[in-house]
């Protein structure tokens, strides 16, 4: 059966797991991987698409060289085993590319990489770079010296962040799991992830992979939220990514709402929080349905240490984040003009930036 994919695709985010990528811990199933290859040689060549590769895999990759059974359970040997199992994992990817005459170009990245703008504008430049250049980048996250991406991260995370990075208008997540269950029936498409929906989501216990369906399912509401359109499928499928362009009914599609600007998708996907305010009912009233700035006369209150400039996360009356924005004024400046009025801001301070605190330009609401 066939089923539309909304809007124009020129530029594809591919994300497999280490479930489907390695053989049970004895390293990269390589078979797998040549069928991968060959379909994104064929989107790339026949379809002129631009496809970026997010791959897990290192860490198994270095279980299966190292003779591992399980997934080691402690920091250091999980490093290693990223550390040996990353040469690998790229060499057998080279090779094949190269067999379809295809470049590949290798990225590792961490969330530091994407939280600081202009750490964020470089990586962006680089990867429109090497697609201008017909070459295939393949990303995964640096698990040889990031601790946070090993311990709570996975590439679900990543490959979304990496789909805003590049505007892409597709993001493919492969998994070994077909789509997202509603009482043993596969849903087909997704219009909108309420409630209902991410009760749907069950997450997984895997010795080789980090993420579950969760992850999946908070990976699409990101990329909902960014206008992107999303699938998760399974990558035993044979020709799954040839066949989910043609449009066959294959998977879960979630569909994306209005598409944000690339400055507040980062803002509301990739920054780091360097603090919190609380608002009142009156001031989120005039954020999410009247579309304004945040005034200080709105803020309740101020939580963490912060500068002029540095990303918030904005909460509710109790205590619920609805949106993120860029201040105009530090942690210390803001404890001192919180509740007060706009014209009182250069009496109180001796000095006023600007009127907002957040202007609307540099607000996302989640």
């Amino acid at each position: 059966m066939k089923r539309k994919l909304p809007g124009k695709i020129k530029r594809i985010v591919v994300k497999v797991g280490s479930a489907i990528l390695t053989t049970e811990g004895l390293g990269i199933n390589k078979a797998w991987v040549k069928s991968l290859v060959a379909q994104i040689a064929a989107l790339v060549k026949k379809s002129n698409l631009e496809v970026i590769l997010v791959t897990s895999g290192a860490i198994s990759a270095g279980m299966g060289v190292l003779g591992l059974c399980a997934r080691p359970k402690l920091l250091p040997p999980q490093q290693a085993a990223a550390a040996i199992g990353q040469g690998q994992l790229m060499k057998i990817y080279d090779s094949l590319f190269r067999a379809q005459k295809l470049l590949t170009a290798q990225i590792l990245l961490t969330r530091d990489d994407l939280s600081s703008r202009k750490r964020y504008l470089n990586a962006k430049n680089t990867l429109l770079t090497l697609l201008n250049y017909k070459t295939v980048p393949i990303i995964n996250e640096n698990d040889t010296v990031s601790v946070d991406e090993i311990k709570f991260g996975d590439n679900d995370k990543l490959s979304v962040l990496v789909a805003n990075l590049v505007q892409a208008q597709l993001l493919i997540i492969l998994s070994d799991v077909d789509g997202l269950y509603a009482k043993g029936t596969l849903v087909s498409v997704v219009e909108k992830i309420d409630s209902q929906i991410e009760r749907l989501a069950e997450g997984t216990k895997s010795r080789l992979g980090t993420g579950g369906m969760i992850s999946k399912l908070e990976a699409a509401k990101i990329c909902c939220a960014s206008g992107i359109t999303c699938i998760v499928a399974n990558g035993r499928t044979p020709d799954i990514l040839l066949r989910l362009i043609k449009h066959e009914e294959l998977g879960t599609l979630f569909l994306p709402n209005k598409q944000l600007v690339a400055k507040k998708s980062w803002i509301g996907y990739s920054a780091k929080i360097s603090g919190q305010i609380v608002v009142d009912a009156g001031a989120k009233q005039a954020l999410v349905a009247r579309k304004k700035s945040l005034l200080c006369k709105g803020i309740a209150k101020v939580h963490g240490n912060f500068a002029s400039g540095d990303t918030l996360s904005i909460l509710d009356t109790e205590h619920r984040e609805f949106a993120r924005g860029l201040t105009n004024y530090s942690s210390s400046e803001l404890d001192k003009i919180k509740g007060q009025s706009s014209d009182q801001i250069k009496a109180i301070l001796g000095f006023k930036y600007y009127d907002e605190v957040v202007h609307r330009d540099n607000l996302v609401i989640l």
